[in-house]
């Protein structure tokens, strides 16, 4: 149906009705803008549900690691001994690399670590909010989308002129593409009309009287069946 044809099947084996559902009963596929918008939506919150996923991790690693740091030192210590022979401190360690920056967290304070953790939680959430909206298609998770990305939007930028690399301009890439696209296509604060304007879109797309207009018979001119 979403191609404004109907495919012809057999007749069921056991009818569990007598006469076929009227119109009002017939669910029918979303077509047109509603179906791309669906689709858009969908996949801007697998991308959310990632970031959900890392973050939630993220802030679960940094709870447990402030909570044992003592024991995690010791251990982090032992094993540089084993590899590298002698006494292993911060003045033996080297000065860059992934030895150095685990050092370094143990600098940090265990309030310092919670804070980080608590931080990374909360952005978990936000994500997680945003990723069930966005699925079902909810006018507020799409501004809390827009709000949240356009936020960070400062930061990534910040970030690439410390440096440059691939993901982080393809980070800010996609989100930029994801603000653009729900201002514009989803008329936010009012772009373009606003909610009213994209409803009024979408309902040109949906129903029976959509199918009757794209219908062959009325293109053609003829009167529907």
């Amino acid at each position: 149906m979403r191609c404004d044809s109907w495919v012809p099947l057999p007749p069921p084996a056991q009818p569990t009705r007598e006469l076929p559902p009227a119109r009002e009963e017939v669910e029918l596929p979303l077509r047109g803008r509603a179906l791309r918008d669906k689709v858009v939506l969908r996949i801007i919150a697998i991308d959310r549900a990632i970031h959900f996923v890392v973050l939630a991790a993220l802030a679960v690693a940094v709870f447990l690691f402030a909570a044992h740091e003592i024991r995690v030192r010791a251990f982090f210590y032992r094993v540089v001994n084993a590899v590298q022979g002698g006494n292993a401190d911060p003045s033996h360690l080297a000065q860059k690399g992934f030895l150095h920056t685990l050092e370094h967290l143990f600098t940090l304070k265990s309030s310092t670590l919670y804070a980080v953790a608590a931080i990374a939680a909360s952005y978990a959430v936000l994500e997680g909010v945003e990723a069930v909206g966005l699925w079902y298609q909810k006018r507020w998770a799409e501004y809390l989308t827009f709000v949240a990305t356009c936020g960070f939007l400062p930061y990534e930028i910040y970030e690439l002129t410390r440096s440059l690399s691939p993901f982080k301009i393809v980070a800010l890439v996609l989100n930029l593409a994801i603000a653009g696209y729900l201002l514009d296509a989803k008329r936010l604060f009012g772009v373009r009309g606003g909610g009213a304007a994209e409803a009024a879109e979408r309902a040109r797309d949906t129903g029976w009287e959509a199918l009757e207009r794209t219908s062959p018979s009325a293109l053609s001119g003829e009167a529907p069946a």
